[in-house]
């Protein structure tokens, strides 16, 4: 249950501290008075989406503190989060707002502890259900129509749905990996004939010699010049080694100068090194002869071998053209490419496996997917009861409804297309919700869907914006008996314009805007203008209060007392506060007492079986006026302006 709501500096408001009660709390006033500011603030401090606007003008900070009853599942929440407990009964949860260039940045905190966005979103499903405006437009959309059935179905069903959600995730990665394979599959075809005709020529090529092609080019050039090569090694021959046109060859030469130099050793030994270099040069230019003589006899010409060295050569020239430059990278590539050869001639094999392993997570997904449409079978029947249980006392006592469920294809929510189908008048066809029903209708139904999840969910409040928009008369009753018997099972925030339901509440509060020139200090309250039907200050008033630069424009709001109540329900009636209307409002108090007193003796019945408790006070203070009786109540909760927040409350920051 919400305790306290504290608000600094958000939006229209500079500081304010209200107090709840258990029970049915409403909040009234003029359109456009900011009743939904205080629901903003309530949804920001419990990690909502804000902008840069939700930070008061002129401000750059904004503080919004919501404090709650704490119930034991929280409890050992916090103790898992490792966050301190401020007092064994109340749960701080605050949000800090900046502005900073233009952006809004903020921080998050429960009992004094940053938290993330993932642990407030936690605590929000299980403190707080807000119902805003629009949100009857949201009905007619299937998505939110199959998520509100699943939630309904509870944990087992949102288990199983998460067990889908894990087998179509499955599915879609073998189904991507085959259809890939598939789009893939002809150019590997054509890639692998290229290959195969690649690996085929480079096989035939039979390269294993990086530094075959200079060999070869080598041997070619000693072919082509056989005749040449024989005639100067004949020459070289008789310089060398024996002269047979009658000159002396360099053997000779030498050996007459060995023969010299002996004699002249005989005579000076020092000659002795230099008879040795002369003796050495002679038998390396004999040897020299020899070879080259032997070099000469064995050239001969080869023109068959010629002709295949230059085959050879131009076959590995065309290799290296193709997948070289150069030999040795032509012989790199022919072993990458029986890699590539290996890898490719798998693809058979692996698209049959691809097709496999798809058709076994399409069959699990189709058996996974029927086990969670027979519980949302199941589900749907428990809800179509529930749901006409809650929407005859709100004057539909004749309607049908039924969830319908067809199958779709699979997706990860399931096979399931899931339709409300609605008829509020006997003898008419069942018709998609948004087709058939009427905005009163619509409000009925939503405000009927949230009652029948109170019955299977311990959330401790629940906000209405306006749910009573578009209805009128017997309905509009219906409506708050509706509220005030939610009312007795949790805590309940409304914002309503209707005087009727206004007067079910246990509280009321009035949210008004004032025009002040300093903080505190009220200049011009904004006040009803008698003179229209609809109470309604005209906007203008307010934008040229607003424009004055020492003037600033602030929201208030205000617990009241049953004399103020009589007045205020009155306004709401005719925007008057007369003697009739007066009257009028004094037997609404009334109505709505002995209404109230009925429903409060129904619930503490024994054979009255309520939802398990969530904190929230069955037996709320009411207030209770016979006509022309004017008792002057006191209750609990308050409303302060412009006061400090309570110590007790306020968590370390």
């Amino acid at each position: 249950m919400l305790i306290s709501l504290q608000i600094e500096n958000f939006a229209l408001v500079d500081r304010l501290e209200l107090e709840f009660g258990s029970g049915f709390n409403v909040l009234t006033g003029e359109t456009g008075a900011g009743k939904s500011i205080i629901l903003d603030a309530l949804d920001a401090a419990l990690g909502g989406k804000v902008n840069n606007r939700a930070v008061r003008t002129g401000e750059e900070r904004a503080i919004v503190e919501a404090t709650f009853d704490l119930d034991p599942s929280l409890i050992a929440w916090l103790t898992e989060q490792q966050i301190e407990l401020v007092d064994q009964m109340t749960l701080v949860c605050s949000r800090e707002l900046t502005v900073s260039r233009g952006n809004v940045r903020s921080r998050s905190r429960v009992n004094g502890v940053l938290v993330n966005k993932q642990q407030m979103e936690f605590l929000r499903d299980r403190l707080v259900e807000i119902t805003a405006q629009g949100q009857t437009v949201q009905l007619g959309q299937p998505n939110l129509q199959r998520e509100w059935l699943d939630a309904f179905g509870g944990r087992d069903l949102m288990q199983q749905r998460e067990v889908v959600a894990a087998a179509y995730a499955a599915y879609q990665s073998a189904s991507q990996a085959l259809e890939k394979r598939r789009q893939f599959e002809q150019q590997r075809l054509q890639q692998l004939d290229l290959f195969e005709y690649q690996a085929k020529e480079l096989r035939e090529a039979n390269l294993s010699d990086p530094d075959e092609l200079t060999q070869l080019e080598q041997e070619r050039e000693r072919l082509s010049h056989t005749v040449e090569l024989q005639q100067q090694s004949y020459q070289v021959y008789q310089a060398i080694y024996q002269n047979d046109n009658g000159g002396e060859a360099c053997a000779d030469l030498l050996g007459r100068a060995e023969s010299l130099l002996m004699d002249m050793e005989r005579y000076d030994p020092q000659i002795q090194p230099i008879l040795e270099m002369v003796s050495s040069a002679l038998a390396q230019v004999e040897e020299a002869g020899r070879q080259i003589n032997m070099y000469g006899e064995g050239l001969e010409a080869d023109p068959d071998r010629l002709q295949t060295v230059q085959s050879r050569i131009g076959q590995l020239k065309q290799i290296c053209r193709k997948y070289g430059p150069t030999l040795a990278e032509a012989i790199a590539y022919s072993r990458r490419l029986k890699s590539d050869l290996e890898e490719l001639t798998g693809g058979e094999q692996s698209v049959e496996v691809l097709e496999q392993n798809f058709n076994q997570r399409q069959s699990e997904l189709k058996q996974v997917c029927d086990q969670l449409t027979e519980l949302r079978r199941t589900t749907a029947k428990a809800l179509e009861e529930l749901l006409l249980s809650e929407l005859k006392p709100l004057a539909m006592e004749k309607v049908q409804f039924r969830v319908e469920i067809v199958n779709c294809p699979p997706t990860a929510y399931g096979a399931d297309r899931v339709t409300f189908l609605f008829s509020p008048n006997p003898g008419e066809p069942l018709q998609p919700l948004t087709e058939i029903a009427s905005g009163g209708e619509m409000s009925r139904f939503l405000l009927a869907l949230k009652a029948c999840f109170t019955q299977i969910d311990s959330v401790g409040t629940m906000v209405f914006d306006e749910i009573d928009v578009g209805v009128s008369g017997r309905v509009t009753q219906a409506i708050a008996e509706k509220l005030h018997h939610l009312g007795l099972r949790h805590q309940v925030l409304c914002v309503t314009h209707q005087p009727i339901v206004a007067a079910m509440a246990d509280f009321h509060f009035r949210v008004s805007k004032q025009v002040i020139d300093h903080p505190g200090t009220t200049v011009t309250p904004t006040k009803r203008s008698r003179s229209k039907a609809n109470g309604s200050q005209p906007e203008e008033a307010v934008a040229t209060a607003t424009a004055v630069d020492d003037v600033r424009t602030v929201v208030r709001v205000e617990r009241l007392d049953l004399p103020q109540r009589r007045e205020e329900l009155a306004q709401l009636a005719g925007g008057k506060s007369d003697q009739d209307a007066i009257a009028f409002a004094d037997s609404l108090l009334s109505q709505a007492a002995s209404s109230r007193s009925t429903a409060q003796a129904k619930y503490n019945h024994p054979n009255h079986a309520p939802a398990a408790s969530n904190g929230s006070a069955s037996s709320a203070p009411v207030e209770t006026v016979e006509p022309n009786e004017k008792p002057d109540l006191q209750p609990t909760p308050t409303a302060k302006p412009a006061t400090a927040a309570k110590s007790r409350s306020r968590a370390k920051r």
